[in-house]
């Protein structure tokens, strides 16, 4: 059978560590790419007789962030031992959490922008929620780095905050798994919980697929994909492994529920191992550490709530006047959003401001390999560069020339460098001659705008901008035309 004649059911874990400056049962840093092995102690080391201690702001980043994706938060959560065995992990059980989480429930809004380039125009279903199973906290494991002959293990990261985030299998496409990722590292970036870089390790991502054919209620046998670096990485190993599931279904191949390993060097997904049951984990409530009771801490983290971007991408229609996809553009970055507020100062010149931001401030940021954060521009240039244009000092062209002056030298202010290169406001009284020499000099294109070709008064204020040596206002000198001919 065709794969279109399957169900195909994925479902996300994503294990995101938390902004902290200690790790969450000890006090050691969690900086990044320090010596490894060099923030350590008995605790993440595990060592016997070590106790753990509660880090009480992975515990509130945790209550926010379920509050961000419309969550719920118990009376009451607990925390569990994991036990298994791997190098990465030497005490032998990972604490986390089981059966009562900070979090349950909630859902990820799939925002349109979020979604691969190729596919934004053509979403099957725009304004989709994946709905959440839970949110719960643990402690992060070692890193492990395998060589050609031995493998070596960087404690640093042992103990790091570690919320995992767990969808219902809710996602029907690899398109919509990577939408997900995006808009859920968009919300979390947004709310100061994580940086969510899934290159730096900040964000990992488990995936779980299953097909079963049309009609069929039950779902299919469950395989966990893992080693995906990127949000790219699941995208394709998605494609990959619905197409091998289809072909083994369509052999009478039953499948098993196992963990596979995505290999992005020849693009496959390779058998680790059958997949344990959480009964295999043998959980059991941790000795050492007391139940949380979480109605205090709700309510001081509500205030902390901060504006979502979908609700910042409305706010922006409707304050600035933009339109649905630039409003999406600004608000996809956090930085970025609050750059062009700090430009648009004056409401009424926010679709202009846009303008020049989502144009010429990006264009310039990707010609030279950098975000928004380090834009060398302040946001007040852009705000000063468009009262330029609007009040007839330099024209849109001139406005052009002057800001790439002002990328080069950004301590300049606008008005400044514009009449350094020599743009000044023209005699009025000089331009307006020059529009009647040049009305005088063309009678047969005044006779056809006369009789309603109006599209030739650009050609006319073309010639005046030629005569004037570019120093006119394109605008006003169409508009004079106008008022002097219709």
């Amino acid at each position: 059978m065709p794969i279109s004649d399957y169900i195909v059911t994925i479902g996300l874990e994503v294990h995101c560590q938390i902004n902290s400056n200690s790790k969450m049962f000890c006090g050691c840093a969690t900086s990044f790419g320090d010596e490894p092995n060099s923030n350590i102690c008995p605790v993440c080391l595990g060592l016997p007789g070590a106790l753990p201690v509660l880090n009480r702001h992975a515990i509130e980043q945790t209550i926010l962030a379920g509050m961000m994706l419309g969550c719920s938060t118990p009376e009451i959560s607990k925390w569990d031992r994991k036990n298994y065995f791997y190098p990465d992990m030497p005490k032998n059980f990972q604490l986390t959490q089981f059966d009562l989480p900070l979090c349950i429930g909630g859902g990820v809004l799939l925002y349109d922008l979020a979604y691969p380039k190729e596919v934004q125009n053509n979403i099957p279903t725009p304004g989709k929620v994946v709905k959440l199973t839970r949110i719960h906290l643990e402690e992060d494991v070692a890193k492990s780095t395998h060589h050609s002959n031995n493998s070596t293990i960087d404690f640093n990261r042992a103990g790091t905050p570690l919320m995992e985030i767990v969808s219902d299998p809710d996602i029907e496409t690899p398109e919509q798994a990577y939408a997900y990722l995006k808009s859920l590292q968009q919300i979390l970036i947004y709310g100061g919980i994580s940086d969510a870089d899934m290159e730096k390790g900040q964000m990992r991502c488990d995936v779980n697929v299953s097909l079963r054919p049309h009609g069929q209620d039950e779902l299919g046998e469950k395989v966990e994909l893992k080693n995906l670096n990127s949000i790219s990485a699941v995208r394709n190993s998605l494609y990959y492994e619905i197409e091998r599931q289809a072909e083994e279904l369509d052999a009478g191949i039953a499948q098993i529920q196992s963990t596979r390993r995505w290999d992005s060097d020849i693009e496959e997904t390779q058998m680790m191992r059958t997949k344990e049951d959480a009964h295999d984990y043998r959980y059991f409530p941790e000795p050492d550490l007391l139940p949380i009771k979480t109605a205090r801490l709700v309510e001081k983290m509500r205030p902390h709530v901060p504006e979502l971007p979908h609700h910042k991408r409305e706010r922006f229609e409707q304050d600035f006047g933009l339109s649905p996809y630039d409003a999406g553009v600004l608000t996809s970055d956090q930085q970025l959003a609050d750059y062009f507020e700090a430009a648009a100062k004056d409401p009424k010149l926010g679709k202009k401001v846009a303008n020049w931001i989502t144009n010429s401030v990006l264009a310039k940021l990707n010609e030279s390999n950098i975000s928004i954060t380090h834009c060398p521009l302040p946001a007040k240039h852009i705000l000063e560069l468009v009262k330029l244009v609007e009040a007839g000092t330099i024209s849109n062209n001139q406005a052009r020339e002057v800001f790439a002056e002002l990328w080069e030298k950004p301590d300049i202010k606008p008005a400044d460098q514009a009449k350094a290169m020599g743009f000044e406001p023209a005699d009025t009284g000089a331009i307006e001659s020059i529009i009647d020499e040049v009305i005088t000099a063309n009678p047969d294109k005044v006779t056809e705008i006369q009789a309603g070709n109006e599209k030739l008064v650009n050609f006319l204020t073309g010639q005046v901008m030629k005569a004037s040596k570019g120093k006119a206002n394109p605008k006003m000198v169409t508009d004079s035309l106008k008022n002097k001919l219709l």
